[in-house]
């Protein structure tokens, strides 16, 4: 029926720019802190002066000490190695955590991929907020999000694994049913259509009260920095 399928791609289109500007929004808003920062350092710098100048180590000691704080709140929690993953993953990270959703993160991928930025950030993007979603329906005590990405040979892995209410959820004609109920679900279908699109693997899997997806997409690329660095873990 072609205009049905007409108004799908309008409304997965419709969803996919709502989804990127989400998500630059939320990157602006943590480079907006970072740049703000900045602009104060100066000023950070001639008071601490001062406070030398008066040889009032306590007063100086205190001002790091609050220095400290304010810089972790925009600090990257996450460095795979690659500028986009890096945004989305830590404007992600920021959003639970401001949801008390603990996050455990252990990533390391190339700094550049045969993969769309759009791409990367439907998928990612799409994950979290599921894994988002999912976990605000459970006590705070229960709230867990893990991640884990790196590459297996020259394939790049994905995974997101997050704690349910129920045991297990419904499959209808071989898809789970979105958990934000009727008329949504177009997250999953664009991460279906781009793993196709790609030549991927997806896998989802729900049992024992988690709920996991497993993703795997091919790549020739072979590099460097790949091979230089070490993962760096986040444990919210």
């Amino acid at each position: 029926m072609p205009f049905l399928s007409s108004l799908i791609d309008k409304r997965i289109a419709a969803y996919q720019r709502e989804l990127i500007e989400t998500h630059y929004a939320e990157v602006e808003n943590m480079y907006r802190q970072i740049r703000g920062w900045r602009h104060d350092y100066r000023n950070h710098i001639q008071t601490m002066k001062a406070y030398a100048a008066e040889k009032n180590l306590d007063a100086i000691k205190n001002y790091l000490d609050e220095l400290d704080k304010d810089l972790s709140t925009v600090d990257t929690v996450v460095k795979t190695g690659n500028a986009m993953a890096d945004a989305i993953l830590n404007s992600k990270i920021a959003l639970a955590k401001s949801k008390n959703i603990p996050v455990r993160a252990d990533a390391h991928i190339p700094f550049s991929l045969p993969l769309s930025e759009l791409d990367l950030c439907v998928i990612i993007g799409n994950l979290f907020d599921n894994a988002i979603e999912a976990s605000l329906s459970l006590p705070e005590e229960k709230r867990l999000i893990r991640v884990y990405m790196d590459m297996k040979n020259t394939r790049l892995y994905i995974s997101f694994t997050n704690f349910t209410n129920s045991k297990k959820r419904t499959k209808v004609n071989g898809r789970f049913l979105s958990t934000k109920g009727s008329g949504h679900g177009f997250g999953l279908l664009r991460i279906d259509t781009i793993i196709k699109r790609l030549d991927g693997y997806i896998s989802r899997n729900s049992e024992d009260g988690a709920f996991t997806t497993e993703i795997l997409l091919p790549t020739s690329l072979s590099s460097p920095e790949m091979n230089n660095s070490s993962p760096k873990n986040a444990d919210g």
